[in-house]
């Protein structure tokens, strides 16, 4: 750490390693400046890596980062510190006394070629195994049964079949019901956990069971200008629920969602699979009457 003195330094230190970092510590290194490349991650370039095209241009982003990322490395102003964090800042503008923590890689950077048979060798590399948990015993009634293996037995294949197969059981019963799942961990193989991902993930699934008829309004920013909140409203009015909620007969489900993609028609409410656009509270509520029982 440099000792604070009364003469100001002609040093810039620039934190974060993405492109915003990168293009400021070249401007910098350019204008005669040593610069000190401050990056927490192991290596420069930041997240716009991930990226396929940037706004507005739509210009590939590996394009835009990869010169930046090689006029950073190999420029003689500029130091990189990656993988590493600030601790403290102390001093007044012009001269600042930084402690720096650089964390440990246990390789030597200057002899590195990114083969990674390092990892190979790694002696704090622990693979950790567990015993798969037993899978209890599946109360299931006879009639499910032969349905949901109906449903499994027409998509062949593990994993990569685990959505159309979510899909055909929500198709039969209206939600997942938490046995079935459990029957198809047992017939595909597939851990319960990882199906419970990603019937969680996905909107169009439940674990809760679901009205006949699932009524959507959509609360983007086009609906919501022109009163989408007070169908929703008169909704939980005339069917006696909250959103999210389902009517005790099971005939209605209330849901919102943010975008249905109907910005023209706004405001908009689906039933199942009917749209119904440019409604008020009155004709919404009318609605229902052609669903109900």
């Amino acid at each position: 750490m440099a000792q604070e003195t009364s003469q100001k330094v002609g040093a810039v230190l620039v934190v974060g390693g993405g492109v915003g970092g990168m293009q400021a510590s070249l401007d910098l290194a350019e204008a005669g400046y040593k610069v000190y490349l401050v990056e927490k991650g192991p290596s420069i370039g930041g997240v716009m890596a991930q990226l396929d095209k940037t706004f507005p241009t739509n210009d590939c982003a590996m394009c835009t980062l990869a010169p930046r990322m090689v006029d950073c490395g190999g420029h003689l102003n500029i130091e990189k510190l990656t993988y590493s964090e600030i601790e403290s800042i102390e001093g007044s503008v012009g001269n600042f006394s930084v402690r720096v923590r650089k964390k440990a890689r246990y390789v030597d950077p200057d002899k590195c070629t990114g083969c990674g048979e390092c990892v190979e060798s790694c002696l704090v590399k622990n693979i950790v195994y567990l015993e798969p948990p037993a899978i209890p015993k599946i109360e299931l009634e006879e009639d499910k049964r032969v349905k949901v293996d109906e449903i499994i037995s027409r998509y062949e294949g593990g994993r990569e079949s685990l959505v159309p197969i979510l899909q055909g059981i929500t198709n039969e019963f209206n939600w997942l019901p938490r046995e079935l799942l459990m029957r198809v961990a047992e017939v595909k193989q597939i851990p319960l956990e990882h199906i419970l991902r990603i019937a969680t993930f996905y909107k169009a699934f439940s674990l809760e069971p679901r009205g006949k008829h699932i009524v959507t309004v959509c609360m983007g920013t086009a609906c919501h200008v022109k009163g989408a909140q007070r169908i929703l409203e008169r909704f939980e009015r005339e069917l006696a629920i909250n959103t999210g909620e389902t009517t005790p007969d099971m005939q209605f489900t209330l849901e919102a969602v943010r975008c249905i993609g109907c910005c023209g028609l706004s405001p908009v409410v689906t039933v199942g699979d009917d749209l119904y656009g440019k409604l008020s509270p009155a004709k919404a509520a009318k609605i229902l009457e052609e669903y109900r029982d």
